[in-house]
Parts: C-alpha cells; structure tokens; sequence
C-alpha cells in the first residue's frame, strides 16, 4: 500500500510539473534570466563554438544559427578573422570545415576563415582556440554561442586569457508559447544548469 501511495504521489508531482512547464511561462523565464545579453563592440577575431552536423553533412540548426551569426558579425566590420569550431567524430562530415565552406560561399576570403576540428567539448574548445589564435597576438574575441551556453563558455574563455565579447545566436523558442516550444527550453535550461553543476565539480569555472 505505500508503495502504490508514493508511486502516485510521485505520478501526481511528474503531472504538476509537466503542466507547469508546457503550460506556463516558467520555461521562458529560466531562460531569460540564465540567458546572457549580447556585447557586439569591434574584436580581434569572431569565435564561432561547435554544435551538431548530421550525417549527410547537413549542419543542424543549432550549428547553423550559430555560424550565420559568426559570418553576420564579420561582414558588420567587428572582427577581421573568423573561427569555426566542431568536432568531427570519426566517419562524419567536419562540421567546422562545412562551416567554413559556407562562409567562403557567403563572401567572405580564405585568409579570413580559420577552422578547428578537435574539440569535443567547451573546454577544449576554449584551450584550442587559445593555441590557434594567441600566437597571433589575438586575445578580444566575439564569442558566439547560444545565450544560455554563454554563461559557461565566457568564463571558460576567460580563464584561457580571452578578452571575451558575448555575441550570443538567438534561441528561436526562447518567446515560445506553445508547449513543444516551452518543453524545448526547459530541456535546454537543464542540460545547460547539469553541464554548469559539473564543470565546477570538475574545477574547470
């Protein structure tokens, strides 16, 4: 009896958030307070963070908001060199490359598009860009990302001896009022509230 007295309770507390999260604001309000503003100022390089990039070689839309910002901000005169980062994970298009085929595409020259294929998480991300970019004297950066990554991306930049500029890529369901919509930024605020909880345990914040 208490065990089917607890697995309803339990059911019921599983309901009650459901409904709070698809059906309320509460999703759009964690993002927007985790959510850092932008800082578009004049840098020595635009640093584009990596996503996802499917198989066919397709960039995913997360990767793809994100470059687009990157290569929006380069043709506004903010930065003259351009970064691309992505894993490429073994078998797989290199999602950096991709990126930085499309910019080239879009106008912009070689010499002004670098990019970086080995990092697999932020933290790489933030050491390899130092190794790529410093030797050059380069150290104000445009960082973009999604608004909420910023939060540990900066910090990780930071350490690494950036200057750092947030120049954040919109999330299109940040405003959401449907639950699809909501459920989605409430999966983003808590896979970004887990990675920030493990980066400190790991003492890299």
């Amino acid at each position: 009896m208490m065990f089917l007295r607890m697995c309803r309770i339990l059911g019921a507390i599983c309901v009650g958030l459901f409904l709070i999260i698809a059906f309320t604001p509460v999703p759009n309000v964690l993002y927007g307070w985790m959510a850092v503003p932008s800082r578009l100022e004049p840098a020595q390089a635009i640093v584009v963070l990596g996503s996802s990039v499917s198989e066919d070689g397709i960039l995913e839309d997360e990767s793809l908001r994100r470059a687009l910002q990157g290569i929006l901000l380069y043709r506004k005169g903010l930065a003259p060199t351009i970064l691309f980062l992505g894993y490429t994970p073994p078998g797989l298009p290199a999602e950096a490359q991709i990126r930085g085929a499309l910019a080239r595409q879009l106008g912009l020259p070689d010499e002004a598009v670098l990019v970086e294929t080995r990092a697999r998480t932020t933290r790489e991300e933030a050491v390899l860009a130092a190794k790529a970019l410093q030797g050059q004297g380069i150290r104000r950066i445009l960082l973009v990302t999604d608004e909420i990554h910023l939060v540990r991306a900066q910090r990780l930049f930071a350490r690494a001896g950036f200057e750092v500029l947030p120049a954040p890529a919109a999330e299109p369901s940040r405003t959401s009022t449907v639950p699809e919509g909501r459920l989605n930024l409430a999966r983003i605020v808590l896979g970004e509230a887990l990675a920030q909880v493990y980066y400190r345990a790991a003492g890299y914040l």
